[in-house]
């Protein structure tokens, strides 16, 4: 979430951050949002005695700004249709693995103990099919002899906050767009894994 905050302050994305939003009273993102004078809301899923009801309310939280693309940065909840549904096209994740492998936790260790020689994150739109929506852009890191989860998962997450704002910001500028069979940049259907992040 930081790094949506500077990369806005910057004038690096086509848009505003307009409202931060956590299920969680104590979590740190609403003080930085709010020392960085954006809005923020708390809808707390220990108030609902469902995941549907908790789903409407945060939908309903979420829907008044109007926004023109919802991003899920350190939301940790799976959300249900009631939700997604309501903003298909525009709801935006990130993931730490190289989708389509390795979908839902773990997935570091997941990586290391299938002796795969390289891991990273995967920038993709949300469906009602967990960590299956289309993928949009990826980083890739190299698995050293030496890594475990934790050494792989500090190197994967500075790339993370990288293509994650690149391609929510690929989004605003309408060049980014999910569609029935896929995600779609500059008018080409991209492929299943999306596109793979270069350093300009």
């Amino acid at each position: 979430m930081a790094s949506f905050l500077s990369a806005s302050q910057r004038g690096d994305l086509a848009g505003a951050v307009t409202r931060v939003i956590s299920n969680r009273p104590e979590a740190q993102g609403l003080d930085i949002a709010a020392r960085a004078g954006v809005q923020t809301a708390v809808v707390d899923h220990r108030q609902f005695d469902s995941r549907e009801s908790f789903d409407t309310a945060l939908a309903e939280t979420v829907g008044a700004d109007d926004p023109d693309v919802v991003v899920l940065a350190g939301f940790m909840r799976i959300l249900t249709p009631i939700f997604i549904d309501q903003f298909s096209g525009k709801l935006m994740n990130i993931h730490p693995s190289l989708l389509p492998k390795y979908p839902g936790l773990n997935t570091h260790q997941r990586a290391i103990d299938n002796g795969d020689n390289e891991a990273g994150a995967t920038v993709h739109y949300v469906t009602n099919e967990l960590d299956g929506g289309p993928s949009v852009l990826q980083a890739r890191v190299p698995i050293d002899t030496s890594d475990d989860a934790t050494t792989l998962a500090a190197k994967t997450i500075v790339f993370e906050h990288i293509i994650f704002p690149e391609a929510v910001n690929w989004h605003l500028q309408g060049r980014l767009s999910q569609h029935p069979d896929g995600a779609y940049l500059d008018g080409e259907r991209l492929p299943a894994s999306g596109v793979l992040w270069t350093r300009s």
